[in-house]
């Protein structure tokens, strides 16, 4: 029986799956952290860092909920959260990223947008010199932590079934061609 074909990967997915992996710490070098060491045994299960096709929605669905739900220790809760719901964790921490300093303005500013829509708030008042962050939030809080919250549940529920059915795409291309290989073999 002669070998199946191999198709390689585009360049660009090649080389943003190498960035992503260079960019993110390895389990030997997790392991090598005296402060892991009470969780260690959990945090480096293999399961949690395989490409198996439901860990890595759940790590996206993670990923994209911390990402947007909360602005600062997005990477250490989708970890958490990757132990706890068996997800990828590679997967979730790099997903994390999709807000960082450089889009979290643009991603404020259009949860700011869709949480006015929805809610019909009346436009903000221009702050005065000086005012505090009760005074922003009264202004802006409302629309933007309600567009954040429709961003972080529906942008994990869309990424979790966009992986699966990708995936499930991936596998019927892969099983379709392989039956085309067999039938002129």
């Amino acid at each position: 029986m002669s070998a199946q074909p191999h198709t390689p990967k585009p360049p660009f997915i090649a080389g943003l799956l190498a960035r992503l992996q260079n960019a993110l710490p390895s389990r030997d070098t997790l392991a090598a952290q005296p402060w892991l060491k009470p969780v260690a045994h959990r945090l480096l299960e293999p399961q949690l860092w395989r490409l198996q096709h439901e860990a890595v929605a759940r790590g996206v669905a993670i990923g994209i909920f911390w990402a947007f739900a909360i602005p600062v220790a997005q990477f250490a809760l989708a970890t958490a959260h990757s132990v706890w719901w068996r997800a990828n964790i590679p997967v979730a921490a790099g997903v994390t990223l999709a807000t960082n300093p450089f889009t979290i303005g643009f991603w404020l500013w259009l949860a700011y947008r869709l949480g006015s829509l929805l809610l019909d708030a009346p436009p903000p008042v221009p702050l005065a010199e000086g005012a505090g962050v009760m005074a922003w939030l009264a202004s802006f809080g409302a629309p933007t932590l309600l567009g954040m919250g429709i961003f972080a549940l529906g942008g994990a529920l869309t990424g979790y079934l966009t992986v699966k059915l990708i995936w499930r795409l991936r596998i019927g291309l892969k099983r379709r061609r392989r039956q085309k290989f067999h039938r002129t073999a």
